[in-house]
């Protein structure tokens, strides 16, 4: 499975890791910048398959932003992503090449349906993405999002869930703290290496029969989700 790859340019922290979790337990990989400068480098720097811009943003507005990416040949998907709900600002994101515009305050799924509408138009969504795995008696579904055993419901938060998610997409991988910590907390303040151990330990418990750790790295717990 290829995962889209999304940069958001959102300089409200709160916002910008609401969006991302939201787009990363759909799959995707999201990458965040906070201001307007920030964004045109890291567009400029890597090929992402939609851009989602704030209007409001510091030392660069969504506009210019928008602007520019089309002006240097960007052919993905731009969604504007504002406060400003005025019908002349959705016009005039509309003429300099956004291809979407969303309002806030804004219903997750709303988000979702316009992201996913948006990459199948630029040919990055697959139409028949996979949200459902079997492991023994364990049951994932990214799409509600669930995780049953046995039939019963279990309880996981929303990190664990974008965890098992990076485990289950690249099972059989090597996988280290650094780069979970760098895909699920995103370079989140006072989150250590041990962070991802506790989330770790607690998925353990999740499955049907014990899961032996054969040493202190993470690669042996994902090739152990791939043998359940």
């Amino acid at each position: 499975m290829t995962n889209s790859q999304i940069l958001l340019v959102e300089d409200e922290p709160d916002i910008a890791l609401i969006i991302a979790d939201l787009l990363a337990a759909q799959g995707h990989e999201v990458a965040i910048a906070a201001t307007g400068p920030d964004g045109h480098r890291a567009a400029t720097d890597k090929r992402f398959d939609l851009l989602i811009l704030d209007v409001m943003l510091p030392g660069m507005d969504g506009f210019a932003l928008c602007e520019a990416m089309r002006k240097q040949g960007f052919d993905g998907g731009i969604l504007m992503l504002t406060a400003r709900s005025q019908v002349a600002d959705r016009v005039q994101g509309l003429q300099i090449g956004a291809d979407d515009y969303l309002a806030k305050p804004f219903d997750p799924n709303e988000l979702v349906a316009r992201v996913t509408a948006l990459l199948r138009r630029v040919g990055k969504e697959q139409l028949t993405p996979v949200t459902r795995y079997q492991f023994g008696a364990v049951t994932v579904d990214f799409s509600v999002p669930l995780v049953t055993r046995h039939g019963a419901p279990v309880s996981l938060a929303a990190k664990e869930m974008q965890l098992l998610r990076c485990l289950i997409d690249h099972r059989g991988q090597v996988l280290t703290r650094e780069w979970l910590l760098t895909q699920v907390w995103r370079h989140q303040p006072f989150i250590t290496p041990r962070t991802v151990d506790v989330h770790i330990a607690w998925l353990r418990l999740s499955w049907p029969q014990p899961v032996r750790r054969q040493s202190d790295h993470l690669p042996d717990y994902a090739a152990a989700l791939e043998k359940l």
